[in-house]
């Protein structure tokens, strides 16, 4: 079958490797559309816990080509999406119900091959029917699910008031699920317009270009601050920023992946005397149920966010769309 494989840092090679074959409890899916995730570059450049050679993807959606030994809830032909993460289920962490901080926690596309081919494996605890969400959408419930289990470490209360840092396609999910869950007020921000125009389509209350006028517009639309500041660009000096915009007794929701060797600057006092929630979410926690019911909906629009569809064959110039094209949303490699 045709892979894409990252054989070392910044090398890619489409490549001819045996299908795989599902083993006793596994699902071979024949993908259809992968997407391309910021753990994706940070792979292809050496900056993630992957091995090389490695297909990457794990943002992915298509349809059951055949079962291995005990597989009773799936057979060929059904239309699905699959979580990566794979728990042992076995570690203290499994044990108090926290698979995302699993010791030896696998991940389709990252520390096993991923959806970057014409098929990929994975557990079918792990595999979830779509209906009739187009394969494009459901291979976007991946990263509506980090958003979702974001939202259950947030807590969202109806009435509140939201701030989002970054309006790119993880802002953008994360703005529908903050309404969703019942915030009255969702305010984005941007250093690009038509990103803008984009998060004001989807519901933002109020979409800001991150300019010298901001922070007096971010004053009058909340003089006390948001009672929740959610940072979506993973930048050191944005998530800074934050503590400067929420409320007493605020939160802030610590959700863009910084470099892993980057520090920020906040002073203790400020988070003592108000009283300041701090709160970080990695990845998905059994949370793509919910998000496919949003997806199913409408609740969440997620077609707007996928901006480029380019065949695997075309998967380095992907890679290039992804990082630099000035026009970017969502990324997805198509399959058929």
């Amino acid at each position: 079958m045709l892979a894409a494989q990252i054989t070392a840092p910044e090398k890619v090679e489409l490549v001819e490797v045996k299908r795989p074959a599902p083993g006793p409890g596994e699902v071979l899916i024949e993908v259809a559309a992968a997407g391309i995730c910021g753990t994706d570059l940070h792979i292809y450049h050496g900056e993630y816990e992957a091995d090389y050679p490695i297909i990457a993807g794990h943002e992915f959606s298509g349809t059951v080509a055949a079962v291995g030994d005990g597989v009773t809830g799936y057979r060929p032909g059904d239309r699905v999406t699959a979580d990566p993460n794979i728990p042992c289920n076995r570690c203290p962490a499994c044990q108090r119900n926290e698979p995302n901080q699993c010791h030896e926690l696998a991940a389709i596309g990252v520390t096993r091959d991923g959806a970057f081919a014409k098929y990929v494996l994975a557990p079918e605890g792990n595999v979830f029917h779509i209906g009739s969400l187009s394969f494009g959408a459901a291979a976007m419930v991946e990263p509506l699910a980090c958003v979702v289990w974001g939202l259950k470490r947030v807590n969202v209360q109806p009435g509140d008031s939201a701030l989002i840092f970054g309006a790119g396609p993880m802002g953008c999910l994360m703005l529908q699920a903050v309404r969703c869950a019942g915030a009255a007020t969702v305010v984005i921000t941007d250093l690009i317009p038509w990103r803008l125009e984009i998060a004001a389509g989807l519901g933002a209350t109020a979409a800001l270009l991150a300019d010298d006028d901001m922070d007096r517009r971010l004053r009058e639309l909340a003089p006390q601050g948001f009672d929740i500041v959610a940072d979506a660009t993973g930048r050191p000096e944005v998530r800074e920023q934050a503590f400067e915009d929420v409320r007493p007794r605020g939160k802030v929701w610590v959700f863009g992946v910084c470099p892993p060797d980057s520090t920020a600057c906040f002073n203790p006092y400020q988070v003592f005397r108000k009283d300041l929630s701090i709160i970080g979410s990695f990845a998905v926690c059994r949370t793509f149920q919910e998000s496919i019911a949003l997806i199913q909906s409408g609740a969440v629009r997620v077609e707007p966010l996928i901006s480029h569809r380019l065949p695997l064959e075309q998967f380095a110039e992907a890679l290039d769309v992804a990082e630099h094209a000035p026009d970017r949303m969502k990324v997805q490699i198509t399959l058929r």
